[in-house]
């Protein structure tokens, strides 16, 4: 964030990835979705956009390339973005992302630190993205739970992160790569508190548990559990398959927003108004304790 004025400050931030799916337009959406995020995480308005692209011109028809830009330009449009042009390489496999400039007023953007002892936590999308991506190589995840999906990570965090700028949020991050435990270590360490999350009230997607049961994992969910394994404690009655649930790794996550307790209620109803259905309460922060991050 770079200050500019006593009311004015822009946000700058880049995010790029491999496309999770086969469909350039749905691809196009998914990376947009997930690069704008940043800028809804810091309860700010993204304004401009910037193309960050790598793409096999001699292995893949120009029309692929177009059909990417076409399903980002429709969430950049949806954003009330505009898009401004970017860059193209020549690359292996298609990579895709942009570089978002956004606005927000210095004295009211978010960071991810600043949780307070008796705060409550609010989770704003399922997870289990990440498994479920993998699972589909396979053949094994059935269509509607491939579209909810796809639905919820193509789902912009604009409206949710516009309805929680009415409430005095302490702390807020987006649930990405590191998955569900990483991001929210990062804001127990950053505060300097210890969160409790409660594991049956996390919202998972239909079919992700089950993938895991059937031996699916993705390639980060190792090195997200070792980022976090030294600071986090399971409950006895957590299976290891949802341990690795909340390692999975998110594309275009939810929000993680701390605030309150006397706000939360009102902040999930109007989520749930707003079509936020499986936003929940899925923790609290209390004291720092020996162990930064629990799963109870």
């Amino acid at each position: 964030m770079y200050k500019i004025s006593d009311d004015q400050a822009i946000i700058v931030t880049a995010d790029i990835i491999t496309p999770p799916v086969d469909d350039p337009f749905t691809f196009g959406q998914i990376a947009a979705a997930n690069s704008l995020s940043d800028v809804y995480a810091m309860g700010g308005r993204p304004l401009t956009c910037l193309n960050l692209v790598g793409f096999p011109s001699k292995e893949l028809d120009e029309s692929i390339l177009h059909g990417i830009v076409e399903g980002a330009l429709s969430k950049i449009t949806e954003a009330g973005a505009v898009l401004a042009g970017g860059h193209t390489t020549e690359d292996e496999e298609p990579k895709f992302g942009l570089s978002v400039t956004g606005m927000v007023h210095p004295d009211k953007f978010w960071r991810n630190v600043g949780a307070q002892p008796g705060d409550l936590l609010i989770l704003t999308k399922r997870i289990g993205s990440g498994v479920l991506f993998n699972a589909n190589l396979k053949g094994w995840v059935s269509d509607d739970a491939l579209k909810g999906c796809i639905d919820t990570i193509t789902t912009l965090n604009r409206r949710a992160s516009e309805i929680a700028r009415d409430y005095d949020i302490h702390a807020a991050t987006d649930i990405t790569g590191f998955g569900l435990a990483g991001h929210t270590l990062e804001m127990a360490k950053g505060s300097d508190v210890t969160i409790e999350l409660h594991s049956s009230e996390i919202p998972v997607l239909p079919e992700a548990l089950e993938m895991y049961k059937r031996g699916v994992t993705t390639g980060v969910n190792a090195e997200n559990r070792a980022l976090v394994e030294d600071h986090v404690s399971f409950a006895s009655s957590i299976s290891p398959h949802q341990q690795e649930l909340f390692v999975d790794p998110q594309t275009s996550g939810g929000l993680l927003l701390a605030l309150g307790r006397q706000d939360v209620k009102n902040l999930v109803t109007a989520l749930h108004d707003e079509g936020f259905e499986t936003a929940k309460v899925v923790g609290e922060v209390t004291e720092k304790a020996d162990t930064l991050l629990k799963f109870i």
